[in-house]
């Protein structure tokens, strides 16, 4: 019987899932040193950190509400963004947990040769919005999670992108709403991020925050 995702796609289809990912025990939630697994609709404890775990009820709709979306960081001082010939720009973004595990998602039937990855997405030439405003909004809808950003973390170039990386933190959301691209999404202890990131290019993101 195939699976499906319970969000529709951008299109309003149905996204069968292929290789569906499983959820872990509840207790992996509670262990630091341990790797957390939610699917979509799956069950997650009522907090962690002192941060509950919540739909985010008022996450922006409009592209103005996503403009001046809460969690930007006004002061941030970034460098210029250069993007190379047949390149785009794009924006994401690196979730810390204070306990010092890290947020990945898990792209449905692994996307691009991605089993896992940091959220990240395009910055549309007609949207208009800010590096930080679009890294929060692929974090919300990619993995259900409502973030503050926290820092610059680097610029990576990737096959068809340069994308701008920020740290972050959790304030709201839960993982278990997450959009039709993610499949999944985990929480992974920063010194076994190597174990569960497939593709080398987010790598040097990982090290930045305590990969192996």
């Amino acid at each position: 019987m195939t699976i499906f995702h319970p969000k529709l796609d951008h299109n309003g289809k149905k996204v069968p899932l292929y290789h569906p990912s499983t959820d872990s025990h509840p207790e992996a939630w509670l262990g630091a040193d341990r790797i957390a697994t939610v699917t979509p609709g799956g069950w997650m404890p009522k907090s962690l950190n002192g941060v509950p775990f919540a739909p985010w009820k008022d996450a922006p709709k409009t592209l103005a509400e996503w403009e001046n979306v809460p969690g930007q960081m006004d002061d941030l001082e970034e460098p210029a963004l250069v993007v190379g010939v047949g390149k785009h720009a794009a924006a994401g973004v690196v979730v810390e947990e204070p306990d010092g595990r890290v947020w990945v998602i898990h792209p449905s039937n692994a996307f691009g040769g991605y089993k896992a990855t940091f959220p990240k997405g395009t910055i549309e030439d007609d949207e208009d919005l800010s590096f930080q405003a679009v890294a929060i909004k692929e974090a919300f809808e990619e993995s259900g999670l409502q973030i503050a950003i926290t820092g610059y973390l680097k610029d990576v170039d990737r096959s068809t992108s340069v994308c701008r990386y920020y740290r972050a933190r959790r304030v709201g959301g839960t993982p278990s709403d997450c959009g039709w691209e993610s499949q999944a999404v985990s929480l992974v202890p920063a010194a076994k991020l190597y174990s569960v990131l497939n593709r080398s290019v987010d790598h040097p993101l990982a090290a930045m925050v305590g990969a192996g």
